[in-house]
């Protein structure tokens, strides 16, 4: 159970936390669509870097989702989930050193999309652990 009520609004557990401002739960969620869909980067990588951050950013809804596979990661999948794996280790002030790796394999529009992805990804999963959002009971579904 959620530390608040859900609201009535939203199609998602999470949507419905925030669903009692219909006009942020609807902005948060264009704007998570737009970024874990495909873009520069595709969504399978975004996954892994989702994955990796749930792990460590306290939401357990998050968590349930899975974790990280390793055995599935390119070589950018791998440069994109350590780096994450840096942004948490050092909450957020990662050295420039971090982004010159990057810099090896990706374009600059692709670290911007990244680092703007590693951001809503972690500001939706400490809303999801700030509230207590819990992984769903499959037999409370029905």
């Amino acid at each position: 159970m959620s530390r608040i009520q859900p609201a009535v609004i939203g199609k998602t557990p999470f949507e419905r936390l925030l669903g009692h401002d219909e006009g942020v739960m609807r902005q948060w969620s264009m704007l998570g669509d737009m970024l874990t869909g495909e873009g520069r980067l595709s969504a399978e990588l975004k996954e892994q870097v989702r994955r990796t951050l749930a792990q460590q950013n306290g939401c357990d809804y998050c968590q349930a989702k899975g974790k990280p596979e390793p055995h599935m990661f390119d070589e950018r999948t791998a440069l994109a989930v350590g780096f994450a794996d840096v942004f948490l280790q050092l909450k957020g002030d990662t050295p420039a050193s971090s982004i010159r790796v990057l810099q090896d394999v990706f374009t600059d529009a692709e670290i911007s999309e990244l680092c703007a992805f590693i951001a809503f990804m972690t500001a939706s999963q400490y809303v999801g652990a700030m509230l207590g959002l819990e992984r769903e009971n499959p037999l409370t579904l029905m």
